[in-house]
């Protein structure tokens, strides 16, 4: 029986049932990304899913395969199950700020779920903002959405020439003169 056990561990903890390619991944903002996700033999036909969430008990499906090969679509995100090749691929389209979180690469099965932990950052993104003579002494804020009514403001100058950060925005404020930026908003 000893036997049996020393020539059975190494086996089971030797080869993962799925694992994500890589545990990081970033992509610019409106920009895409792509996971891919590897699994063992056996595991062809089941639903594979990604999911959004620190906890993977926890965590909101985004999107899920139906045990086939086909593509399945969600909001801004796809997952395409390769099952010759044992791996599945997510990509996520249109990248906003708020999609830098904790991912979950899944397979469903009768039991607790298999997952695997993917942490998603949003890259930095420079975008010069210029504007007319005359607003060089106004307030000036970044907002990533174009409309002003629904924004959320993440940072602001308070209208001198000082560089301004919040969280992981910041603005600088160079008196600079010219054409009009989409996600910036002069306030006086």
């Amino acid at each position: 029986m000893w036997l049996l056990l020393i020539l059975f561990l190494p086996v089971v903890r030797g080869s993962p049932a799925l694992m994500a390619v890589s545990d990081a991944v970033s992509g610019p903002v409106r920009g895409s990304l792509t996971v891919q996700c590897r699994y063992e033999p056996g595991w062809e036909t089941y639903n594979k899913w990604w999911c959004q969430g620190a906890e993977l008990k926890s965590c909101r499906i985004l999107v899920q395969t139906d045990g086939s090969e086909r593509e399945a679509r969600g909001d801004r995100v796809s997952i395409k199950d390769n099952q010759k090749l044992r791996v599945f691929t997510v990509t996520m389209e249109e990248l906003r700020w708020n999609n830098a979180d904790t991912y979950w690469c899944g397979i469903e099965r009768y039991g607790p779920d298999l997952g695997v932990k993917v942490k998603v950052t949003i890259d930095p993104v420079t975008e010069q903002c210029h504007y007319s003579p005359g607003w060089e002494t106004f307030m000036k804020s970044w907002c990533p959405d174009a409309d002003l009514d629904t924004c959320t403001i993440f940072v602001e100058t308070t209208g001198s020439e000082f560089k301004h950060t919040s969280s992981s925005f910041s603005i600088h404020h160079g008196g600079t003169q010219a054409s009009e930026c989409r996600h910036i908003f002069v306030w006086d």
